[in-house]
C-alpha cells in the first residue's frame, strides 16, 4: 500500500524515495535468508551508512543530514516494512550515537563522522540481568584509577553486542540511585570487554543480542561523557528518542503485515468469492488499516514536538505503547487471515508475528510506558 505522506521539504521526499529504493533492492530480497541463517547483515548497514541513512537526525558538521525527526522516523518505517532487524539496527545505532552527539566534548565529537557514517557500529549498554526496567538500580561499577576507569559488571540484552565497534556503558561511579550513574564510551578492542554467546531469540534472528561481561575493563577517563553523575540523564533523554524509533519500526512492520494479508485475501477464494469480501475478515482488515494510520499519526505528532524543541516524553511513550500493541495485533491477525498458510515459513507473516513481540519489550516495556503516562496524569 502506498502511504500518502505530507513531508516538510522536497529533500525529504527524495530521502524517502532513496530509502524505498534501497529497501526494495538491498533489504527485501535478503531478509528471509539472513534470518534463517541468523547472520548479521553488516554490509547492508554499511550501504545504508554510505547512502547517508544512518545519520539523518544529526548535524551536517558531524557528517549527518540535519533532517527533522519526523523524516528520519518515516525512513525507519520504510526500512522496517522490508526487514525489521535492519530497521531496529538503524534505530539502535542512531541511539548509540546520541550520547556523544548531544553530551560529548569537542574531542569526543571528532568520532562522530565514522559513527554516523556507519563505519563504526554502536551498542547501547544499559540493561542488566537483574535490572531491566529499573535502570536507576544498575550495578555495573566503574572506579577511577589514574587516567582510566576500571569497569566491572554485566550488561544484558545488548543489541550488536558481538558485532559493535563501540559501546556506551552506563555504570555506577558514585552512590546509589540515578545520581551515581555515569556514561563511558569504550572501543570494541578494550581488554576486559567480553561479549557472551548470542541469545536464542523468538524473532530477529539476524540481530545478535547478548550479554556483555566487563572484567576490569580499562576505559580512558577522557571517554567519560557529560561528566560523572550525568549518565542517567543521558540514558533517559536518549530513550525518549529511541522509543520513537521503535514506534516507527512497529508501524512499518504492521504495514507490511497488513499489505501481505490484504494481497492474500484478494486472491484467496472460498465459497465462490474472494475472502476479503466476507465482512468478518474485511472489517477486521479495515480496523487494522485504521489503527496503523492512528499509530503513524501519534508517532509523527511526538516527532514534531521533538523537532520544535518542546517536551515530548509523554507523547513518545504513547506512540511507542500504541504502535507496538498495534503491530502485535495486526501481525497475529495476518497469520489468521492466511489460515494454515500463515503458519508456515513460505509466507513472511509468521516471522512478522514473532518479530512484533519484541517491540512491546525493548526501549522500555509497554508496562513502563503505561507507568510513564499514568504518572504524568497523576501530576496533572
Amino acid at each position: 500500500m502506498n502511504v500518502d505522506r505530507i513531508l516538510p521539504t522536497d529533500e525529504a521526499h527524495d530521502l524517502l524515495d532513496l530509502a524505498t529504493e534501497l529497501a526494495d533492492r538491498e533489504l527485501a530480497p535478503k531478509a528471509a535468508g539472513f534470518e534463517e541463517r541468523a547472520e548479521f547483515p553488516r554490509e547492508v548497514l554499511r550501504t545504508l551508512g554510505r547512502a547517508g541513512l544512518l545519520g539523518l537526525p544529526y548535524a551536517e558538521e558531524h557528517g549527518g543530514a540535519a533532517q527533522p525527526y519526523e523524516v528520519y522516523l518515516q525512513v525507519l518505517e520504510i526500512l522496517a516494512s522490508r526487514w525489521l532487524a535492519v530497521a531496529e539496527a538503524v534505530s539502535v545505532h542512531t541511539l548509540s550515537c546520541y550520547p556523544v552527539a548531544q553530551f560529548g566534548s569537542d574531542e569526543q565529537r571528532k568520532l562522530l563522522p565514522d559513527m554516523i557514517g556507519g563505519e563504526l557500529l554502536g551498542a547501547y549498554c544499559l540493561s542488566e540481568p537483574q535490572g531491566g526496567s529499573d535502570a536507576a538500580a544498575l550495578t555495573t561499577r566503574a572506579v577511577r584509577d589514574g587516567d582510566a576507569y576500571v569497569v566491572t559488571g554485566t550488561k544484558a540484552w545488548i543489541t550488536h553486542a558481538r558485532v559493535a565497534d563501540f559501546y556506551n556503558i552506563f555504570c555506577r561511579t558514585g552512590g546509589p540511585g540515578p545520581k551515581g550513574i555515569s556514561c563511558l564510551l569504550a572501543d570494541r578492542g578494550t581488554p576486559g570487554i567480553h561479549p557472551q554467546a548470542a541469545e536464542r531469540t523468538m524473532g530477529l534472528h539476524s540481530s545478535p543480542v547478548a550479554q556483555i561481561a566487563f572484567d576490569d575493563a580499562r576505559v580512558p577517563a577522557e571517554r567519560l561523557i557529560g561528566g560523572e553523575g550525568a549518565g542517567f540523564t543521558i540514558a533517559m533523554s536518549a530513550l525518549d528518542s529511541g522509543r520513537l524509533g521503535i514506534a516507527a519500526c512497529a508501524v512499518g512492520l504492521a504495514q507490511a503485515a497488513l499489505d501481505y494479508a490484504v494481497g492474500y485475501a484478494r486472491e484467496r477464494r472460498q465459497f465462490g468469492r474472494a475472502i476479503i469480501d466476507f465482512q468478518g475478515l474485511g472489517f477486521n482488515l479495515a480496523d487494522h488499516a485504521t489503527q496503523i494510520s492512528a499509530a503513524r499519526a501519534l508517532m509523527l505528532a511526538a516527532a514534531r514536538l521533538r523537532d520544535a524543541g518542546r517536551p515530548y516524553s509523554i507523547e513518545a511513550a504513547k506512540a511507542k505503547l500504541f504502535a507496538t500493541d498495534v503491530a502485535m495485533r495486526v501481525t497475529t491477525d495476518a497469520v489468521q487471515v492466511l489460515g494454515g498458510a500463515g503458519y508456515v515459513a513460505d509466507h513472511p507473516v509468521e516471522r512478522y508475528m514473532r518479530e512484533a513481540k519484541v517491540l512491546q519489550i525493548v526501549e522500555g516495556t509497554n508496562q513502563i510506558q503505561r507507568l510513564v503516562i499514568s504518572r504524568a496524569l497523576a501530576k496533572g
